[in-house]
């Protein structure tokens, strides 16, 4: 305790004065009852107990009054420690560079770049000059906030008065060079520091590191890592932390496991970051089983799983449709009092939407608004999308309408959506009232849209609109793909329209669309249909010079043609071709 309960602190002040003449034990008793203050973290004492003492005709020492500074400036208490600096001027006590370089540290934190230099003249008139961590500390701020121009003036200035950066200069400077995004500057200025013989350590490689891996630039992060290396420095765990994540999430989930190992080889421990980092690329993999081995891990090891911890494993078994485990895992964040946020509740939301199971998506829906999560548009496109694809249109355009009076804006996704879902029913004109609506709020088609409107027009059996809408949309910009053309293909080929068909084959190609395997069985399972087994055999033969390996359908068609023909002897040859090629047929022709 710094004092006994029941006495003020004037009390305690008082009762610390001397009777007669100050002295010099007064002195050290009065630092020693600042320092107890510093070190006890009751800031708001010490200040005031400062502050009692200078009314009371008493100084502190300046290293005491620097310990009190130093301890309000680092906690933020920047306005405090201004009113302890003014009093520590006005009584008289010299002041140092340690006095300097604490308060230069307070305009940093506020931002207050403009007035340091009117600062360090008045520092000067008391003769205390500017420093190196002077600088680096102006020139860190600086590049904190992103004025790289600004530190850069900086360092030549340092340079101006003769003193010399060191590593957290240029630490600084390659900081803030990687945050702005000049990655090729930041190098320079590594190389430039290596050419003066400083020594770098881990935070002068780590922002180049993140950069690289930021900009998914395996190469140049390996180089970056490589070169750490051959410096000396031992990398950690932001080091390997950033190197594992790249890997991961560009596919290459090998070398990512390859540099955990490493990790483990250099006696560090994975924190919650790189286990998350595992568990994501286990889950990328469809590894959900290995991704719940890492997660029981990192908790037997003390880690403690955060809400992206759970929000990424909650993601593995959406996707791997496991959502009873899902559930309980849900159940499990909430019981450990991880608050669940809007990602974990969309994540559950699209799970549940992808399974047909709305009403627990309306559950999720539910809580997140109870809980204050205000959903937005990629929520209410998840519901709508559930309730189009179980054809229940009047619930999706109600999810609609909500989002609107909401304040929220459709955007393509959405309109695409509610197309969508009356084109599979084959209602074209709430489809394209839809539409309409999408074009006056200024959102253009794109070309998912208009291959679900042809896809529409099929559906209700009408390939002359089909086509006239297709012509439409080469006329408004929008450049068909392959499922355009092999939506079409197909509708003609339903018609018996072959020559149409060939038609569109030829127009794809000469467009520079090479047909795929779902062109040709297209045309192919027409002609076998018709029982036109040569012309089928024809498109076969083509399909293979264009480098185009029959698959399972294609032989399937073939069978039943040539079954259907009675000719057995062909049906069973390319039943033999489809088992030498690794398709288990059906048997059932």
């Amino acid at each position: 305790m710094i004092r006994k309960r029941g006495v003020s602190r004037p009390q305690l002040i008082d009762s610390l004065l001397p009777s007669s003449s100050p002295s010099p034990t007064n002195a050290v008793v009065f630092d020693l009852l600042i320092r107890t203050y510093v070190q006890a973290r009751k800031l708001r004492e010490g200040a005031e107990a400062f502050r009692l003492l200078r009314q009371r005709g008493f100084a502190v020492s300046i290293n005491a009054s620097n310990a009190l500074l130093g301890a309000l400036v680092k906690v933020g208490w920047v306005d405090l420690a201004w009113t302890v600096y003014e009093d520590v001027v006005a009584s008289g006590t010299t002041v140092n560079a340690f006095t300097l370089n604490i308060m230069v540290n307070a305009f940093c934190k506020e931002g207050r770049f403009d007035e340091v230099k009117v600062f360090l003249s008045q520092m000067e008139g008391k003769g205390v000059f500017s420093d190196v961590v002077t600088f680096n500390t102006l020139i860190s701020a600086q590049c904190r906030q992103g004025n790289v121009f600004e530190a850069f003036e900086l360092l030549n200035s340092m340079r101006g008065v003769g003193l010399k950066p060191g590593v957290f200069t240029y630490n600084a400077i390659i900081n803030g060079l990687c945050k702005k995004g000049d990655y090729e500057r930041a190098r320079r200025a590594l190389d430039e520091m290596l050419g003066m013989g400083l020594s770098p350590d881990a935070a002068t490689f780590n922002p180049l590191l993140v950069e690289s891996c930021r900009k998914d630039d395996i190469r140049e992060a390996e180089k970056v890592f490589d070169e750490m290396l051959r410096c000396g420095v031992v990398p950690d765990l932001i080091s390997f932390g950033s190197v594992i994540g790249v890997f991961s999430r560009n596919g290459c989930f090998d070398r990512a496991l390859e540099y955990f190992r490493k990790m483990k080889d250099a006696g560090l421990v994975a924190d919650t970051v790189i286990y998350t980092i595992l568990i994501d690329g286990y889950c990328r993999n469809g590894n959900v089983a290995e991704a719940l081995n890492v997660r029981n891990e990192m908790v037997a090891r003390g880690c403690v799983m955060d809400v992206v911890t759970y929000n990424t494993l909650l993601n593995g078994l959406c996707n791997g449709k496991m959502l009873g485990d899902a559930d309980e895992l849900f159940k499990e964040m909430v019981e450990r009092g991880v608050f669940p946020d809007y990602y974990t509740l969309t994540t559950l939301i699209h799970g549940y939407c992808k399974d047909g199971n709305m009403s627990r998506a309306l559950d999720l829906f539910e809580t997140m608004t109870q809980r204050s999560l205000k959903p937005d548009v990629v929520t209410y496109n998840t519901l709508m999308d559930g309730f189009c694809k179980i054809g229940e249109m009047e619930r999706a355009k109600e999810l609609w309408c909500d989002m609107v009076r909401g304040g929220l804006s459709p955007n393509h996704v959405s309109f695409s959506i509610l197309i969508n879902g009356f084109c599979s029913l084959g209602i074209m004109g709430e489809a394209f009232r839809v539409w309409d609506e999408m074009i006056e709020k200024g959102v253009k088609p794109t070309l998912v849209t208009c291959n679900t409107v042809i896809k529409g027009y099929l559906r209700t059996g009408n390939m002359s609109k089909a086509n006239d809408f297709f012509d439409k949309m080469i006329l408004d910009g929008v450049a068909p793909d392959c499922i355009t053309y092999n939506t079409l293909i197909n509708g003609f080929v339903k018609e018996e329209s072959f020559d149409r068909a060939f038609v569109l084959l030829n127009k794809m190609e000469e467009h520079g669309l090479l047909p795929d395997v779902i062109t040709y069985n297209a045309i192919l399972s027409g002609y076998c249909r018709q029982g036109r087994m040569r012309e089928a055999e024809m498109v076969l033969r083509k399909m293979i010079d264009s480098g185009i390996s029959p698959d399972r359908s294609t032989y399937t068609s073939l069978i039943n043609g040539h079954v259907s023909l009675d000719n057995l002897k062909e049906a069973f040859r390319f039943h033999d071709e489809m088992l030498q090629r690794g398709f288990v047929p059906d048997d059932k022709f």
